[in-house]
């Protein structure tokens, strides 16, 4: 006889079977797996060229000079200079240009820079005609000539006024200082009685004058670190003066030096300008971490 102790474990076991079954099935199954959404990428950022620092230049050109008047200084005050006296001819020759600087580009639209350059020697040449004192009427002339050679010293400032396919116009003005030696001045002419007298500097004459400049000009960007610029400029060297001319063959002579009064150039110069900086490249962005599901 089955004892009743044994038939109610059967019948609990039973039960929590049932029970055990019936609660997994009342949980619902799991969801089907589902991929992460999709990353957008951002394009690479691109990187803006610098637009300040530190440059080198250098410039080479030629200068067309001119100067407006040849006013004399006399240290010989017995002697009388003739009063019908006039500068009929002057001229001066070209100079070749050498020049270099360092500058600073503050942005996109203002520099500055300081420059040094040395002009070649170039011969100058002043006729004068006088009637006084002239040895059987008429006309008398005397011919005065020489060198001159300039270092300038500027400190200059530039607008930059917009790039275009790789081309920028600009303007710009100069303060300075130009040292301009003269040297192997002659002065030949014909003396009151007929006789050819001459003249000579026995030194070198040397001297400072204020000097301005005003120029334009154009700039291509060959790279963002190495322009080429094409440069005209009107330039004012001040008035340099010669040495004291002594005479020989003349009885009385005035000891006279002589200034190149307003001495001007126009020049035309090509210049390369290095910017101190490495030249900027795109940089690409590293893509964002995926996190894994």
């Amino acid at each position: 006889m089955v004892s009743v102790r044994f038939l109610t474990s059967i019948a609990a076991a039973s039960m929590l079977a049932t029970t055990a079954y019936g609660a997994d099935m009342m949980v619902p199954p799991p969801p089907p797996y589902m991929p992460p959404p999709p990353v957008a990428y951002q394009p690479p950022p691109m990187v803006a060229p610098v637009a300040s620092g530190w440059y080198l230049r250098g410039d080479v050109g030629v200068g067309i000079q001119t100067f407006g008047d040849f006013p004399h200084s006399q240290t010989n005050s017995a002697f009388v200079w003739p009063p019908s006296w006039a500068i009929v001819q002057k001229d001066v020759q070209d100079t070749a240009i050498f020049g270099g600087g360092v500058g600073y580009e503050w942005n996109n639209w203002f520099r500055t820079d300081v420059t040094a350059e040395y002009r070649t020697k170039a011969m100058f040449k002043a006729t004068g005609r006088y009637t006084d004192f002239c040895a059987g009427g008429g006309f008398c002339f005397d011919v005065t000539e020489g060198n001159v050679a300039s270092a300038v010293f500027m400190a200059n400032a530039y607008l930059d006024l917009g790039t275009w396919w790789c081309i920028t116009p600009y303007i710009g003005a100069g303060l300075g200082g130009a040292y301009s030696r003269i040297t192997g001045v002659q002065d030949l002419g014909i003396n009151s009685n007929g006789t050819v007298g001459f003249g000579l500097t026995q030194n070198d004459s040397n001297s400072w004058n204020f000097a301005w400049n005003a120029q334009a000009g154009l700039t291509y960007n060959v790279t963002n670190a190495f322009k080429v610029d094409f440069n005209a400029r009107y330039l004012h060297l001040g008035s340099p003066v010669t040495s004291e001319v002594f005479c020989q063959n003349t009885v009385t002579c005035p000891g006279a030096t002589y200034n190149l009064n307003n001495f001007n150039s126009w020049d035309f110069r090509i210049g390369l300008r290095w910017m101190l900086q490495p030249d900027m490249v795109p940089v690409m962005a590293p893509p964002p971490l995926m996190s894994r599901g």
